[in-house]
């Protein structure tokens, strides 16, 4: 991987911001995703990661941490905050910007256990395929403490396969629909594509229950979005 991801946020970090992140799917056009997005403040945040933010207790871990935006709001609250990403770019920018407690790591290779973990901006992205939600969510629930939460957010993107006419294009002989080819570009230069997943909420719930965690849904966005708690039973 070239972390131009990584690239783009130091460049943003460092007052070289000249143009976007380009982003695009296997089912929808190139879009620009805006630098300043990725440094918002909690004001600028959407309603689910607020809520999200307001639910954390003890001590989380912000799992994709990126430029670390929502371990720097819980970090002043008063949490301990482990930020952790596998972009070299975005946790030096984290802690530039003041995040105490980072590291470059895989979340497989994670073995701290925690009060909270958030997995937001799409957390079910870095599952990639339905057939890894279990394995991901079991090692989730391994560093979860007694008493703690998972929080995670998706979207139930079946409305992007509608017709003019409300019908569903989906193919029942594919993959599930919710599992996309992600491609992303910075400056010219293109990163190896990646696999990302859209997660709805009841085979999130219905995943989360096979393996012995509770699934609830605490919000729901404005774009089909959600925001999730799941807990030990």
């Amino acid at each position: 991987m070239k972390d131009l991801f990584g690239q783009a946020l130091l460049d943003y970090q460092n007052d070289l911001y000249t143009v976007d992140l380009i982003t695009s799917t296997n089912i929808s056009d190139a879009d620009e995703l805006p630098l300043p997005y990725l440094f918002r403040s909690f004001k600028q945040m959407p309603s689910i990661e607020q809520k999200a933010l307001h639910l954390a207790k003890g001590k989380v871990l912000d799992v994709g941490c990126g430029s670390g935006s929502h371990s720097l709001y819980l970090q002043k609250k008063g949490f301990s905050v482990k930020g952790i990403d596998v972009s070299k770019g975005a946790i030096e920018v984290a802690n530039k910007r003041g995040v105490l407690n980072t590291e470059l790591i895989n979340l497989f290779d994670e073995t701290e256990s925690f009060d909270t973990i958030l997995l937001l901006m799409n957390g079910t992205g870095i599952f990639q395929e339905l057939a890894q939600v279990s394995t991901y969510l079991n090692h989730l629930k391994s560093i979860t403490n007694p008493n703690g939460q998972i929080l995670i957010d998706s979207s139930d993107i079946k409305y992007m396969y509608e017709d003019d006419d409300g019908g569903l294009w989906i193919d029942t002989n594919a993959n599930y629909y919710g599992e996309l080819d992600y491609f992303l570009s910075y400056k010219g230069e293109d990163e190896l594509p990646m696999k990302w997943l859209y997660l709805d909420f009841d085979t999130l719930k219905k995943v989360s229950e096979s393996i012995g965690l509770t699934c609830e849904k605490i919000a729901t966005g404005e774009h089909h979005d959600f925001l999730a708690k799941l807990s030990l039973l």
